[in-house]
């Protein structure tokens, strides 16, 4: 043997011995402790801290919270966060479209209402106020919600810009996450009008 390789050789054996002796001092994983690691903490504080990053992340707060102008430009609203748009802004009628045209969007200053070719969809309250927010939601009324379309779970299409086919996609824990940090939140009385149609009138339930 060469001197080259013996010198590769007895560098390797030295490599794993001393990667050998590292590892000894070291107390080995118990299977309990391994799974104690990989299993998430489902306590209600760290569910809605969970969700808290989800909505947050997500970008709820840019339709649903109302804004306020500042030098910077609109900030949201934080003592209204996630209550929707605004009770008081009322509007009746599909945003002007520009003859001939099906797919120019306009959108309120609060980034709150929506208006395009299929008329106009209010953000909703997601605080967990029981007359005008979630309140009396459920759990499963949320999930069926967000990877369905259907407004509570079986009515009314959920209309653009809202993405809950994208949302949807989040496995069903983390969507119970979000409705646990939702459901934590203060209750906002705020109520938010129905979705009107291409003709202006009020889309009803089916």
């Amino acid at each position: 043997m060469r001197f080259n390789q013996l010198r590769v050789v007895l560098s390797s054996v030295c490599l794993l011995a001393v990667a050998a002796l590292a590892g000894c001092g070291q107390p080995a994983s118990s299977p309990a402790e391994t799974a104690a690691e990989s299993t998430p903490d489902n306590s209600p504080e760290a569910r809605i801290e969970r969700g808290r990053e989800f909505v947050v992340g997500g970008g709820c707060h840019d339709c649903h919270t109302p804004k306020i102008m500042t030098p910077a430009g609109p900030e949201a609203d934080l003592s209204r966060a996630l209550s929707g748009h605004p009770e008081g802004q009322v509007i009746t009628a599909p945003f002007a479209q520009p003859e001939g045209s099906q797919w120019v969007v306009h959108v309120n200053e609060h980034l709150t209402a929506w208006s395009g070719a299929w008329g106009v969809s209010f953000a909703a309250n997601l605080t967990p106020d029981e007359n005008t927010g979630l309140g009396i939601w459920t759990e499963q009324m949320f999930l069926d919600a967000i990877t369905q379309g259907k407004h509570m779970g079986q009515g009314r299409q959920i209309l653009p810009p809202m993405p809950w086919n994208w949302y949807g996609q989040l496995d069903d824990e983390k969507l119970r996450d979000m409705f646990a940090y939702l459901q934590s939140l203060p209750p906002i009385s705020n109520r938010v009008p129905v979705p009107l149609g291409p003709d202006g009138r009020p889309i009803e339930e089916p």
